[in-house]
């Protein structure tokens, strides 16, 4: 059946749709979810943004956990008909389906922040297409990308009302965000170690080590935020794009450092970068616009 469905997407293939699901995959990855969940927490509503940062990481560790356990081949590693494409995309094992778990983890949350019918069908859409895409690069079987649904839908339902009352609780959110923090730091520092020492297996526990480096980098920034910055979303549309524009511009560079990292550090070098992206976005960046007049305080 699974391998029908793979023939299927194989049989329909054109330049058009290629074009097509390249540009739809993209809105699954890591890149397109940091850089909107960034507008809605900078711009629109603190609370929103918090919520929506910790359903998505809070799903791409679980699915990172579920990768690491399964180790399940991809499509094109089985079916010699299937050659896969976007491949680079495709790090890790195959189960469950990261851009699918991303897709539906964050634009289910996205959902229930703006409580709208033509919003919630927008991302039902968004999700659904995100997981076609997937199956149509060859990258991913029916399986996982109906996993990935399951596992990023459930985990946003689940956490929506618990994460909303944290962020109302100011001083337990400081607790737990702490928590959560240090714990997801210090795993990740552990698995960059040992996946630079090539004691555990890279395939399984890259994207693992990644996703709990941001969290933890991302949930300390929040506290840090909270306690030295609390700024206020309010400003001119004017300020609000450059505050964003600035804010993004960061995460870039901070990415883009990766071609300065030794190839024998690359494993410490990601936990690096992906924990000084958390940290930047959630607090470092806030701090310095705060500075700098592009927030203000809260009202």
């Amino acid at each position: 059946m699974q391998e029908s469905i793979m023939l299927f997407f194989l049989n329909i293939a054109n330049p058009i749709l290629d074009t097509v699901a390249n540009l739809v995959t993209m809105l699954g990855e890591e890149s397109f979810v940091v850089a909107f969940i960034l507008y809605i927490f900078y711009n629109y509503n603190k609370k929103s943004g918090f919520i929506l940062f910790s359903s998505t990481i809070y799903s791409v560790i679980a699915m990172g956990t579920l990768k690491s356990i399964v180790r399940a081949p991809r499509p094109f590693q089985v079916l010699d008909s299937i050659q896969g494409k976007r491949v680079e995309t495709a790090t890790g094992y195959s189960f469950p389906s990261g851009h699918t778990t991303t897709a539906a983890s964050s634009y289910t949350a996205l959902a229930l922040t703006f409580q709208k019918r033509a919003v919630s069908i927008l991302c039902a859409v968004v999700i659904a297409l995100v997981g076609i895409s997937r199956l149509y690069l060859g990258v991913h079987w029916p399986n996982d990308v109906f996993g990935g649904l399951v596992l990023g839908t459930s985990i946003s339902m689940l956490a929506y009302r618990p994460l909303s009352a944290l962020y109302d609780d100011r001083e337990r959110r400081i607790k737990v965000n702490t928590m959560v923090g240090t714990i997801s730091f210090v795993a990740a520092i552990i698995m960059a170690i040992l996946l630079n020492l090539h004691t555990i297996d890279e395939v399984a526990f890259t994207d693992l080590m990644k996703a709990l480096a941001l969290g933890g980098g991302g949930f300390l920034g929040f506290v840090f935020e909270n306690k030295r910055v609390n700024f206020s979303t309010d400003g001119s549309w004017p300020k609000k794009i450059i505050r964003y524009i600035i804010g993004m511009a960061g995460v870039v560079i901070i990415m883009g450092a990766k071609a300065v990292i030794p190839a024998s550090l690359y494993s410490i070098g990601s936990f690096a970068r992906y924990a000084l992206i958390g940290l930047w976005a959630t607090g470092l960046y806030p701090l310095i616009g705060k500075g700098l007049h592009l927030f203000s305080g809260d009202l």
